[in-house]
């Protein structure tokens, strides 16, 4: 897009090596927070500075995820690239819907990298002796805001690397943070611990060695291959586990019923409560931006039950009176559609904070939660509901919290459920060596063959209320968790 006439940011620098790589680094660390469930919301403001020791240090360019872009769908050529004075030499381009359009966020001008220490001798020119001052400024309402106060903090500490703003982050720079990530050597001793036990035949998941298993639960024992976990069956032969397993949740984790006959009618009841009360709030109106593009798509394609959205200006009440319509008609058709998930996740999330919903899984799921996450394998959830409705069905069961067991979540922004590449994404986001190495589980045929065709391994739920199968359908069957 724009070119720059700064010497130092010449046009091989903009396209070489340096930049690419950083590129393609700050996709993968999207991925990674979002499977991780770090840094919540959005890709917006993960900069980082490009280093090529032929440019001078203080000219080398910035690289910034666009704001406002899951950052699972986060891709090398969507960021934005500037120079060391701010402006922007390389933006994104637009992608279709359902995609948000990219958007340079408003802490370009602090150039700052996000990261952390694990310890302090990993900070360069400290020691174990050593006191760490990291000064902590107050928040503002928009990130450039911090300019000023930032600038006095470095230059009262003008040895610290990083600032605290409270309620908000940290802000760290230059080489000092980069050592720090190689001085975890307690990991080696955690390992050493680990193979030890394994030899005395001792067993280190069991409560008598609770620190070492929660420490070394997620690590692998040195010697094996980058495989799955193993273990051994009852005729002494080695059974692989899968890296990760990927749950549907309707008809799979949880009773049919629980989203037929509790979640779709509080949704359909409240809908016009819920768009009254937080019309004007910046959440909702995303939700109405999204169900407003969906409506225009669907009134072209003559899809039933669509009916125009009024304008603004035509008054508030008109224009829920034809959500209330639309949603009314999506609901109706079980449609799998964004713009209604997201909705439905907000109209629900008001009712389990109001305790008038709790969340339902069959019994055998939490202890196969438990049992898998002791073993180290992560477990995902895909389902075509919004991440926000998937996260408040685990967090409010009746069994307590369960989301502390659960990765990553996954919904119809990956793509649609019933179609082979969604699961292709879903492999590549996850980073296995092969998608094989992922289960998914679902009680849905079509997204069973669909699954199965991206190379996934495939087990169907067969539960209470479940639709019936195909005959000879091909796929390895259970009827409890407690089968994997």
């Amino acid at each position: 897009m724009a070119a720059s006439t700064e010497s130092v940011a010449s046009q091989a620098y903009l396209e070489g090596k340096a930049v690419k790589e950083t590129r393609t680094l700050i996709s993968e660390l999207c991925r990674h927070f979002y499977n991780l469930g770090w840094v919540s919301g959005t890709g917006g403001s993960i900069t980082i500075k490009v280093h090529d020791h032929s440019i001078p240090k203080s000219h080398q360019l910035i690289l910034m995820s666009p704001s406002g872009v899951q950052k699972e769908r986060m891709e090398p050529e969507d960021m934005y690239v500037l120079s060391h004075t701010g402006s922007v030499l390389s933006a994104p381009s637009p992608k279709p819907y359902p995609h948000k359009p990219p958007k340079c966020s408003d802490c370009g001008p602090l150039f700052m990298k996000i990261t952390h220490m694990e310890m302090i001798k990993g900070i360069k020119g400290h020691g174990y002796y050593d006191e760490l001052v990291v000064p902590i400024i107050e928040n503002t309402a928009y990130e450039y805001e911090l300019t000023e106060s930032l600038a006095k903090a470095i230059e009262a500490y003008p040895k610290t690397t990083a600032v605290l703003v409270r309620n908000h982050g940290i802000y760290v720079w230059g080489d000092s943070w980069i050592s720090a990530k190689t001085q975890a050597e307690c990991y080696h001793y955690l390992f050493d611990a680990a193979i030890k036990l394994s030899q005395l035949g001792l067993d280190w998941s069991t409560p008598d060695h609770g620190p070492i298993q929660r420490s070394i639960r997620s690590l692998k024992f040195a010697g094996e291959s980058n495989t799955s976990t193993k273990t051994k069956t009852a005729n002494g032969e080695i059974d692989p586990f899968p890296h990760c397993i990927v749950l549907d949740i309707e008809g799979t984790t949880t009773p049919i019923s629980f989203v037929t006959e509790v979640l779709f009618p509080y949704a359909r009841q409240n809908v016009g409560r819920h768009l009254s009360m937080t019309y004007d709030t910046p959440e909702t109106q995303a939700d109405l931006k999204l169900l407003r593009s969906q409506v225009q798509s669907d009134l072209e394609q003559g899809v039933a039950g669509a009916v125009p959205i009024p304008l603004d200006d035509a008054g508030k009440e008109q224009v829920i009176a034809a959500l209330v319509t639309n949603v009314e008609a999506m609901i109706k058709a079980d449609r799998k559609i964004t713009a209604l998930k997201e909705l439905q996740g907000h109209i629900w999330q008001t009712g389990y904070e109001n305790n008038e919903l709790k969340g339902i899984v069959f019994d055998d799921v939490p202890e196969a939660l438990e049992k898998w996450h002791a073993l180290g394998i992560k477990v995902y959830i895909y389902s075509s509901g919004s991440r926000l409705a998937q996260r408040l069905i685990f967090g409010h069961t009746i069994h307590g919290d369960l989301r502390k067991y659960l990765s990553g979540f996954f919904d119809t922004t990956v793509g649609n459920k019933r179609e082979t590449h969604s699961y292709a994404e879903i492999s590549a986001s996850l980073g296995v060596d092969k998608p094989s190495d992922l289960l998914f589980v679902t009680d849905v045929y079509q997204e069973a063959t669909a699954a199965k065709a991206a190379g996934l391994e495939v087990i169907i739920s067969v539960r209470p209320g479940n639709a019936p199968l195909p005959g000879n359908h091909g796929f390895k069957t259970i009827s409890s968790f407690c089968e994997i």
